[in-house]
This record gives structure tokens, C-alpha cells and sequence, in this order.
């Protein structure tokens, strides 16, 4: 028969004393969760045993003793060890005991509690299976805290196999907690043992986080309240909110706060992660916006990138200009119609006029423009990113608007030719069904409808040459701006937390066996 103990690695250089855990009958198992050092007093350790007992619901014993010979052996530890058996009664009382300066273990399990020699066991093997508790109890290979049949009463219940002995670490956290952050009067060994100093910092910060959380949601809530008032509700504002990528940007972290700083517990392990992913995100975020506001204030940047707005602003005018008088004359080889050609050129050459003007008038101010909008990096590196498409959208106004009055004046002809199309075939689109219905014309309206028709189809090619290169020009605008938001959203959505975790701890990210 082979008995096996599943040994912590964290005990394996502790000093001598008793080894605490659970013993596991069905398995013939016995779990180590901590080792109680010298000195202590037997019934301080049965009444800290009683605690954990009734805390976490675990049958918790002393099972035998651990012998760490780190210095010369001595004849009264191990007679005192071998006597400790009489006052922690239990069968089969464990003796482990690891060599000093080698890698020696002797494990040994003997029944003191058995006096009739029929019932003695034969020889033991002994099976030391070595887990680390920090591992364990971090991922999520253990069943729930609170089985079903726990809450019945039943204080053995497990779900068999190995998740019986992760079941046990689990549940048996209370015994881990115990010496946590003082010196109490039994001084125990394992996973948290060494992490005194961190533990305490981490439960002061776990103790601050609730009134800074609160403070924090109280202010959140004030704002998303001001947000959702029906004064933004209104057309102007409404509409310019919908617009602008930085009012978009702004209610997304809104949101993004208010779940971070929110007061109530995470459920499961998946809000859990989903929070500690975007806490990252926003960390990391305005991270690279201070790092950003800080190259922007350093050697008069701001004041270099404003002197070389508006060269920049008059070289794109100059090459929109260059390519209006191309299209005025034969592009490519295209016969347009001459009228319509000097109409539409001029209308788009007084547009760029206006607009360059309005880039002079303005380029006093530019600098100090530029220097409050670096100062947004503050709140984040993708709040300054929103902000730069909304200063690409502006500044490329004109762009639109070229594109706005192709489209529509393209649409309208594709709209005039269709419908006079049908005057030819003798239909007519029914409004009231909404569908084509036959209908006879009479003279006049055919002859007006295929002169109208032959003026369309003449001016079609200058309107859609027209309408390509500033439909080309939209494009080459929706890229940049659709890559900037691109890094925005990989930014808001990128999970860096979980990413850390699977290079650097995965069994963080271990999930519960399906049998569990």
C-alpha cells in the first residue's frame, strides 16, 4: 500500500516542528499546509487547530512531525520529536525529516494508536508529492469555496481526485492568514510566511482602496450625472457630441472609472480579470500621455509644431490648387465639358481661398491652441490621440466639404438619368406602392425627357471625375484618422493585464477542470 503526502514547497527549509493538514481516508492521503515551529505549547496549537476547524470547515490535525537537521544532529530533538506522538494522537502519525547539506529525505509512517498486532499495517511506502501553495491557491483548479454539501453540514464533502487535495489548500486559507502581520503564540511556515512585511503593506492598501474607491465613485457619478443632463441633449450640442472622437473617448473612460472604482465586489474570476484589465489599460494609458506631454513642453516643441502649421496648411492648399487647374483642364486625356468644368473648379478654387484664409486669421492663436490641447496627455495618451483626429477633421474641412458637393451633385444626375431611364422603357416609379408601374407619355414629355436625358449623360463624366478624386481625397483622410482610432481602441481594449499573467504567471490563468 502506498500513502501519499502532498508536501508544500515552501516548507521544505523550514526548521523542525509538527506538520499540520488534513488527512484524506479514501485517498490514503495526507495534505500539508503548514509546519508549527518550536517553542510552542500543545494545547495553544490544538486551540488554533479548532479555529481553522470551525473557520474553514476543514478537519484539521496535527499528522506527524518534520525533523529539518540544518545544524548537528540531536539526540533530544528526535527523542522529543518521537514523544510529541503521545500528545497529537493520530493514525498514521508522519515522521519526515530532510538530511542536512543534502538532498536526503526519510519518510516514515507508523500507527502508535494500534496495539493489537492483527490490526497492524504492514510496511508502508511512502509517496512525498511536492505542490506549491501560492500557485494553487492564485489559479482556479480548485472547485468553489462553499460546496453544496458543505452547506449542508457536511464537513468532508469533496468532489474526489486531486481536487479533493485542492479543495483542502483552498478552503484552509484562514490557516495561512493567522500570522500574517504579527507574531502570534504558535509561529507556523508556509506560502505566506516569508511575505510578512509585503502582506502588510497590501492590507493597508486594501483598507485605504475602500474610502478612496467611494470618494472616487461619489465624484464619477456627480460627473456622469452632469454628462446626462438633457442641456447635451439639445440639437447643437447633441450633434457636435456625436462628432468630435474626444467627447467619445471621454464618456468611454467615464465608464471604463466608474467600473474600476466601483465599491462592489467582483462576482466571478472573469469581472475580476476584466477589471484588473482595465485598470492596466488606464495606467498604462495616462502613463504614455504624461510621456507625451513631457516631450511636447520640452525644447518649445509646441512653438516649433505651430511655425509649421500653417507652411504645412499652405503647401496642402497649394497642391489642391495645382490639382483643381489639372482637372479645369484635360485630365488624362478627357474630353469634359468646358462650362462645367470652369464652374465647378472655380466654386472648389473660392472654397480653398476661404479656407486658407481662415488658417491666416487664425494662426496667432495656433500656439496657445496647441499648448492647451497638449496639456489634455494628462488625462491619457488616446484622450491627445481623439483630440488629433478631431484637429485632422477640422482642418481638412474643406476636404469634406469637396466631398459633400460631389457626392450630392453625382447622386443627383445617377437619380435624373434613372428616372428619365424609365421614361424611355414607358414606366414610372409608383410612390404609393413604391414599385414601377407602366405608364404612357405623350410627345412633348418624351422629347423634353430625351433632351434632358442626352444633357445628363454629357455632363456625367466631368461630375464623376469630379467626384472620384474628391471621394479619393475623403478616403486618404478616413485612413488617417481610422488608424488613429485604431490605437486608440487597442489601447481601451488591449488586455495587458491578462497578457502579464500568461508571460509571466499562467497558472494565474488556469481554469476549473470541466469535471469540477
Amino acid at each position: 500500500m502506498v500513502l501519499k503526502v502532498f508536501f508544500p514547497t515552501c516548507c521544505a527549509s523550514a526548521d523542525s516542528g509538527l506538520l499540520v493538514g488534513r488527512w484524506v481516508p479514501g485517498q490514503s492521503s495526507a495534505v500539508i499546509l503548514a509546519v508549527v515551529h518550536f517553542p510552542f505549547i500543545p494545547i495553544q496549537v490544538k486551540e488554533l487547530l479548532a479555529q481553522v476547524q470551525k473557520a474553514s470547515q476543514v478537519p484539521v490535525a496535527v499528522l506527524g512531525t518534520w525533523c529539518h537537521r540544518q545544524q548537528e544532529p540531536q539526540e533530544s530533538l528526535g527523542n522529543f520529536l518521537e514523544g510529541l506522538g503521545t500528545i497529537f494522537s493520530h493514525d498514521p502519525w508522519l515522521q519526515l525529516c530532510r538530511e542536512r547539506g543534502t538532498r536526503l529525505w526519510s519518510c516514515k509512517a507508523t500507527y502508535p494508536q494500534m496495539s493489537n498486532p492483527l490490526d497492524m499495517h504492514p510496511e508502508e511506502q511512502v509517496m512525498l508529492i511536492f505542490y506549491d501553495q501560492r500557485k494553487l491557491l492564485l489559479s482556479w483548479l480548485h472547485p468553489p469555496p462553499v460546496l453544496p454539501a458543505c452547506q449542508m453540514g457536511d464537513t468532508t464533502a469533496s468532489t474526489g481526485g486531486l481536487a479533493d487535495i485542492f479543495d483542502t489548500v483552498a478552503r484552509s486559507e484562514v490557516l495561512f492568514r493567522n500570522d500574517q502581520f504579527d507574531e502570534r503564540p504558535v509561529r507556523l511556515s508556509h506560502w505566506q510566511s516569508e511575505g510578512v512585511e509585503a502582506s502588510i503593506l497590501v492590507e493597508l492598501a486594501k483598507r485605504a482602496s475602500g474610502p478612496v474607491c467611494l470618494l472616487l465613485a461619489s465624484l464619477l457619478s456627480l460627473i456622469s450625472a452632469a454628462s446626462a443632463c438633457r442641456l447635451w441633449k439639445l440639437w447643437p450640442l447633441s450633434f457636435i457630441r456625436s462628432k468630435l472622437s474626444t467627447c467619445e473617448q471621454l464618456h468611454h473612460r467615464l465608464k471604463h472609472l466608474s467600473f474600476i472604482f466601483s465599491t462592489e465586489k467582483a462576482q466571478n474570476p472573469m469581472q475580476l480579470m476584466r477589471k484588473a484589465n482595465m485598470l492596466v489599460s488606464v495606467l498604462l494609458d495616462v502613463a504614455l500621455g504624461l510621456l507625451l506631454l513631457s516631450w511636447l513642453h520640452s525644447n518649445n516643441r509646441i512653438g516649433q509644431l505651430a511655425n509649421a502649421l500653417v507652411p504645412v496648411a499652405d503647401r496642402v492648399a497649394e497642391e489642391l490648387q495645382h490639382l483643381l487647374q489639372w482637372l479645369m483642364g484635360a485630365p488624362a486625356g478627357l474630353k469634359m465639358n468646358r462650362a462645367l468644368d470652369q464652374v465647378l473648379g472655380r466654386f472648389f478654387l473660392y472654397h480653398i481661398h476661404l479656407w486658407i484664409s481662415y488658417i491666416h486669421l487664425m494662426s496667432p492663436f495656433i500656439e496657445h491652441i496647441l499648448w492647451h490641447v497638449g496639456l489634455s496627455a494628462c488625462l491619457g495618451l488616446t484622450v491627445a490621440l481623439s483630440i488629433f483626429s478631431d484637429i485632422i477633421a477640422l482642418l481638412t474641412f474643406h476636404i469634406y466639404c469637396f466631398y459633400v458637393y460631389g457626392a450630392r451633385l453625382y447622386c443627383l444626375k445617377i437619380y435624373g438619368l434613372s428616372s428619365l431611364w424609365r421614361l424611355f422603357r414607358g414606366k414610372k416609379w409608383n410612390v404609393l406602392r413604391q414599385r414601377v408601374d407602366s405608364c404612357s407619355y405623350d410627345l412633348d414629355q418624351l422629347f423634353i425627357g430625351t433632351l434632358l436625358f442626352t444633357i445628363l449623360v454629357f455632363l456625367l463624366p466631368t461630375t464623376a471625375l469630379y467626384y472620384l478624386v474628391f471621394t479619393l481625397l475623403r478616403l486618404l483622410v478616413i485612413t488617417v484618422q481610422g488608424l488613429i482610432h485604431l490605437l486608440v481602441d487597442l489601447i481601451n481594449s488591449l488586455p495587458l493585464y491578462s497578457l502579464g499573467l500568461r508571460l509571466c504567471r499562467p497558472y494565474r490563468l488556469a481554469d476549473k477542470p470541466p469535471v469540477l
